[in-house]
C-alpha cells in the first residue's frame, strides 16, 4: 500500500508547471493527437509524419525547455512508431523522423533562451518595485493630524515610476508634504526625483520656514541638472489648523470645502526648482472636514478627443466621499475611463483631510511667520 503518499503534479525545473507551460503542453499534445489521427486514418504509407515537427516549436512558444523536450520526445517516438509500421521504411520517412528529433533540440534551445529572458525581466520588475518603494515610500492612513492617501498612476504598463514625486512627514514644524514633477522621462527623471525627495526628507526637519526648504531644494536641483531641466513642486505645511502653501511653477492644489472646489493659486507666480524661485506663501485656515488634493500636471493634461478631464467639476463628487483612499480610487477610476485607458503622462495624487487640530503648542504658528521673525 502507498498509504500517506500523495501524487505530485508534473513539474518543470523543480516547480509545478506554470500556466504558460500547461498551455504550451496542451496545445502541442493536441496538435500531435490530430496529426496522429489523420495519419492513422489515411491508410496510405507514412504521409503526414513530417507535420509533427511543429509540435516542439508550438510548445516552445509558451512552455519551459523541459516540457519542450518531453513533447519532442513524444512526437519523435510517435513518428518512429508510424515509420516502423510500414512494410518497408523509406528514406524520406526516416529523414522526417530524424527531422522531428532535430527540431526538438532546436526548439528546446529556443525555449531555454526565452525562459532565461523571462526570468531576467521578472527580476528587473522586482528591482523596479524595490526602487519605487525606496523613492516613493508608502504613507498613511494618518500623518499627524491629517488623514492622507497617495496614488501613482503610470502612463505605461511596463513602468511603475517616473519623474513624479510626493512625500508627507510629521515634522517639528507640523505635517509637511511635497508633490513635484521632474521635466523629462526615463531613468534621468527617476534619478532627479530621488535627489529631490532625499533632500526634502532632510531639510523638512531642519528648516522652520518653507521658503528656506525651497531654497535648499533649488540648490540640490541646480547641482544635478542641465540648463533646461527643472522640477515643478508645491510644498504644503499644516500646523495647528493653519495651512501654508508655497508653489514653484506647479498646478495649484484644490481645496474641497462644503461642496465647493477652490484652487489655491499662489499670491505671485514663481519658477520651478532649478531656476532660483522666490516664493510667496499662501495661508489658509482649515476647517474640520476640509480636503486638499495635490496633483501633477498629468491630471490636468489627461484628455480624450481633445477634451480635458474636468477635474474641478468632478473633484467634490469623486473625492468627497468615504476615506481619502476611497476618494483617490474613485478619481483614478473616472480618469482611466475618461481617457479609455490611455494616459500621455504619469500622474501623482495626494489627498489629505483635516480632521481637527491637535493640542495647541507654542510652535503652532505658520512657518512663514517664524521665518519672518527669525529674519
Amino acid at each position: 500500500m502507498l498509504s500517506g503518499v500523495r501524487m505530485q503534479p508534473l513539474r518543470s525545473g523543480g516547480s509545478p508547471l506554470t500556466p504558460g507551460s500547461r498551455a504550451g503542453l496542451g496545445a502541442a499534445l493536441g496538435l500531435l493527437a490530430i496529426v496522429s489521427a489523420v495519419e492513422a486514418a489515411d491508410g496510405r504509407p507514412v504521409h503526414y509524419v513530417a507535420l509533427m515537427v511543429a509540435t516542439p516549436f508550438l510548445a516552445a512558444a509558451l512552455a519551459s525547455w523541459r516540457v519542450v523536450l518531453g513533447v519532442g520526445a513524444a512526437a519523435t517516438l510517435t513518428g518512429a512508431g508510424f515509420a516502423l509500421a510500414e512494410p518497408e521504411m523509406s528514406l524520406v520517412t526516416a529523414i522526417n523522423v530524424a527531422g522531428i528529433a532535430l527540431a526538438t533540440a532546436v526548439a528546446a534551445g529556443v525555449a531555454a533562451v526565452r525562459q532565461r529572458q523571462a526570468e531576467q525581466i521578472a527580476q528587473l520588475s522586482k528591482l523596479a518595485t524595490v526602487a519605487q518603494q525606496a523613492v516613493l515610500r508608502p504613507f498613511g492612513p494618518r500623518v499627524g493630524s491629517l488623514a492622507v492617501a497617495a496614488r501613482y498612476i503610470s502612463s505605461t504598463a511596463t513602468a511603475e515610476i517616473g519623474g513624479d514625486l510626493y512625500e508627507a512627514m510629521d515634522t517639528p514644524y507640523g505635517v509637511r508634504m511635497i508633490i513635484g514633477d521632474v521635466r523629462g522621462k526615463g531613468l534621468d527623471a527617476v534619478r532627479l526625483a530621488s535627489i529631490v525627495l532625499g533632500s526634502y526628507r532632510h531639510v523638512a526637519y531642519e528648516r522652520s520656514d518653507l521658503r528656506a526648504v525651497v531654497t535648499d531644494l533649488d540648490r540640490a536641483v541646480a547641482r544635478n541638472v542641465g540648463d533646461e531641466d527643472f522640477v515643478t513642486a508645491a510644498l504644503v505645511e499644516e500646523r495647528g489648523g493653519t495651512l501654508t502653501i508655497v508653489n514653484c511653477g506647479h498646478p495649484p492644489p484644490l481645496l474641497l470645502r462644503r461642496g465647493a472646489v477652490i484652487p489655491l493659486e499662489p499670491p505671485a507666480p514663481a519658477p520651478p526648482l532649478g531656476f532660483m524661485p522666490v516664493v510667496r506663501p499662501r495661508v489658509e485656515r482649515l476647517e474640520p472636514g476640509d480636503r486638499l488634493l495635490l496633483f501633477t500636471d498629468g491630471l490636468g493634461e489627461a484628455r480624450r478627443d481633445g477634451e480635458f478631464f474636468p477635474t474641478a467639476d468632478r473633484a467634490w463628487r469623486l473625492l468627497g466621499h468615504g476615506t481619502v483612499a476611497d476618494g483617490l480610487a474613485s478619481l483614478e477610476t473616472a480618469l482611466v475611463e475618461w481617457v479609455h485607458g490611455r494616459l500621455d503622462d504619469d500622474i501623482a495624487l495626494v489627498l489629505m483631510e483635516y480632521t481637527g487640530s491637535r493640542a495647541a503648542t507654542p510652535a503652532a504658528v505658520p512657518s512663514w511667520e517664524v521665518g519672518a521673525a527669525e529674519a
